[in-house]
């Protein structure tokens, strides 16, 4: 899979209103065939810094992704609410989907 997090400084104005601001690009990205997870957080530290952590099923799954029409649209709407470029950790990982935390098992009840 290509597994990217990414790190986007909202404009202190636009923090609070992010979620909403993408929500479009959210749901249509989520809707894509190939789209493992695509899911934001917002920082503890930073309340204009959210995190996006997202992963595809393989290249051609991320390819559809950058050339849809939905992410075109963010490429646009997007970078007016930003303070700065996002920065991006883009890497291929040889999985399917989340492995288990060993060291904070939970027991089985």
């Amino acid at each position: 899979m290509i597994f990217i997090t990414a790190k986007f400084r909202v404009k202190p104005e636009d923090a609070d209103q992010w979620p909403e601001i993408t929500a479009e690009f959210t749901r249509d990205t989520r809707a894509e065939a190939g789209c493992l997870w695509f899911d934001w957080s917002r920082s503890l530290e930073d309340p204009n810094e959210y995190v996006l952590v997202e992963a595809f099923r393989d290249g051609e799954a991320g390819a559809a992704h950058v050339q849809s029409d939905h992410f075109r649209k963010a490429q646009r709407t997007l970078p007016p609410h930003l303070v700065e470029t996002p920065r991006v950790v883009n890497v291929n990982v040889d999985q399917e989907d989340w492995s288990l935390l060993g060291e904070m098992a939970v027991p089985e009840s």
